[in-house]
């Protein structure tokens, strides 16, 4: 067999002094034995960084400022699971979470998928300060463009109804939906009244309807009969009874 000018043979493992192998055993087997007194590796939070610039993302789009603020959301829903740690919403650094919805919705307006993430996802956390951050950052862009972001507001009325108990906040979201958000479904616009119902207000809850159905902004047939039907429930309640006239 040919043997090639300054290689020699590979010496085999019977050749190796048995002092260099167990120097070399009790050398991996320390090894080992330091790694195991060593403690586990803890997962940190990697803390979000805030958002690119408006304007350097508009101009890296290239042309794509729907695909750009598709990559930013999807960036963003996925920094909660990092190598080693899954991190709660509700760890996250909700003033930069807003700065990247905003971003993205600066890119691609006319799409909800940001102002969905603010409601349905970020806004569900059990922590009420940070419902209360994404309800207003909804509120704030639902200002924008009224009609067509008035399902994210109605979703956090509905949130400050019933989780977090804040009826004037709710009707504050409602009121602004009837007022503002001319083409919101009717039972976005009604969300007013039954709000200042369970608040008391059955006297302006009355007032409101009926405004509503003098307005003829109400042409659906069902919605309008639903809506009378509601109307008449309310004014009969407020009758006094024959039981108590007869008292007086």
């Amino acid at each position: 067999m040919l043997k090639l000018a300054g290689f020699t043979d590979e010496r085999k493992l019977r050749a190796v002094p048995p002092v260099v192998a167990a120097l070399l055993v009790v050398a991996f087997a320390l090894q080992l034995f330091w790694h195991g007194l060593q403690p586990a590796p803890a997962a940190r939070a990697e803390a979000l960084p805030p958002a690119p610039d408006i304007t350097g993302l508009r101009a890296a789009s290239f042309g794509e400022p729907v695909a750009s603020a598709q990559m930013l959301l999807l960036y963003l829903q996925a920094f909660d699971n990092q190598p080693g740690i899954s991190i709660p919403f509700k760890d996250l650094d909700y003033d930069r979470v807003a700065t990247w919805l905003d971003a993205a919705l600066h890119l691609d307006p006319h799409s909800g998928y940001a102002l969905m993430m603010a409601s349905q996802l970020y806004g569900q956390v059990p922590d009420t300060v940070k419902q209360r951050a994404m309800c207003d950052f909804v509120h704030a862009r639902f200002i924008e463009a009224p009609d067509q972001r008035w399902r994210w507001l109605a979703h956090c009325a509905i949130m400050a109804k019933h989780r977090l108990r804040d009826q004037p906040l709710a009707l504050r979201y409602a009121a602004d939906i009837t007022r503002y958000a001319g083409r919101a479904s009717g039972w976005a616009r009604q969300m007013q009244i039954f709000i200042l119902e369970d608040m008391g207000e059955t006297a302006s809850a009355k007032v409101l309807l009926g405004g509503l159905l003098a307005t003829g902004e109400v042409t659906d047939p069902s919605e309008l009969n639903f809506l009378t039907e509601r109307l008449q429930a309310l004014e009969s309640a407020g009758k006094p009874s024959p039981a108590s006239k007869s008292r007086q």
